[in-house]
C-alpha cells in the first residue's frame, strides 16, 4: 500500500476543485432539490473515484509546495471547472428561455408553476419540460458522459496551466450561441403557431369589432398550442437530448 504523502492529499483537493466546481452548476447535479450536503458528498465521492486515474497527471502540474503556488492552482482548477459546468448549463438555460417565451406565445405564462429545478416560479409548460429534459440527462445515462468530459478535460487542460480568457469569452460566447440556435429550432414551431393565429385573431377582430374575439379565442389559442405539445414534445426532447450529447462527447 502506497503511504499517503501531502503531496498526493494536496492532488486529491485539486481534483476536488475541479470536479466540485463543475457539478455546483452543471444541469441536473446543480438542482435545488438537491440538498447542498448531498451535492457536496456526491462531489467528494466523484472525485475520490476518479483520484487514481488523475493522479499522476495533477501530481505532474504541481509546480511547488509553496502557499502562494498551491492556492493559484486551487483558484485555477475552481475556475476551469465552473468553466466546464456553465457549457454544459447554457443548453439547459437557453432551453428554459425560449421555453418560457413559449409559455407567453401560447397564453399560459401568466400562470406561475410550482419551482421545481430553479428558485423562481416558472409557467407549468417550462417547468414540465425542463423536468422532463433533466431526468432524460439521467435515464440516458449521459451524466457518465459528463464524468467522462471532466477525466478528458485534464488532457486538454492540465493542472497548472489555467484558462486564458479569451479563450473563455470565446468558448462561452459560442456555447451561446449553439444553445441559442437549438432551442430556437425547438421552440420555432410555436412561435410560428402564436404569429399566425394572433394574426388571424387580430382580423377577425378588426372585421367584427362588437364581438370580443380576442378573450373568445384565448382557449382555442391555448388548445391548439397544448395540442402541438402534446404530438410533438417527445421530438423536441429527443433533439435537444442528442444535440447535448454531442457536446458531451466532442466538447
Amino acid at each position: 500500500m502506497s503511504q499517503v504523502t501531502p503531496e498526493i492529499l494536496l492532488a486529491v483537493f485539486l481534483i476536488f476543485c475541479r470536479i466540485g466546481a463543475c457539478l455546483m452548476i452543471a444541469p441536473g447535479f446543480s438542482s435545488n432539490r438537491i440538498p447542498m450536503h448531498v451535492r457536496l458528498f456526491i462531489s467528494l465521492a466523484t472525485s475520490l473515484a476518479l483520484a487514481p486515474v488523475l493522479l499522476e497527471k495533477v501530481r505532474a502540474g504541481i509546480p511547488s509546495q509553496v502557499p502562494a503556488a498551491i492556492l493559484l492552482s486551487i483558484g485555477k482548477e475552481l475556475l476551469t471547472g465552473f468553466l466546464i459546468g456553465l457549457l454544459g448549463r447554457v443548453y439547459f438555460l437557453a432551453l428554459q428561455t425560449l421555453l418560457s417565451a413559449v409559455a407567453m406565445a401560447l397564453s399560459l405564462g401568466g400562470m406561475p408553476g410550482t419551482p421545481i429545478d430553479e428558485a423562481e416560479a416558472l409557467p407549468p409548460i417550462t417547468t414540465f419540460i425542463m423536468m422532463v429534459a433533466t431526468a432524460v440527462l439521467f435515464l440516458s445515462d449521459l451524466h457518465w458522459e459528463f464524468f467522462r468530459g471532466l477525466v478528458a478535460s485534464y488532457s486538454r487542460l492540465p493542472v497548472g496551466e489555467g484558462l486564458g480568457m479569451n479563450l473563455s469569452l470565446t468558448q462561452i460566447v459560442d456555447q451561446i450561441g449553439i444553445a441559442f440556435v437549438l432551442a430556437l429550432r425547438i421552440s420555432s414551431p410555436f412561435i410560428l403557431y402564436s404569429v399566425v393565429v394572433n394574426l388571424a385573431v387580430g382580423l377577425t377582430n378588426k372585421l367584427t369589432p362588437q364581438i370580443p374575439v380576442y378573450f373568445l379565442a384565448t382557449p382555442f389559442v391555448m388548445l391548439g398550442g397544448l395540442l402541438i405539445i402534446y404530438f410533438a414534445a417527445t421530438d423536441y426532447v429527443l433533439l435537444f437530448m442528442e444535440a447535448f450529447s454531442t457536446w458531451l462527447r466532442d466538447g
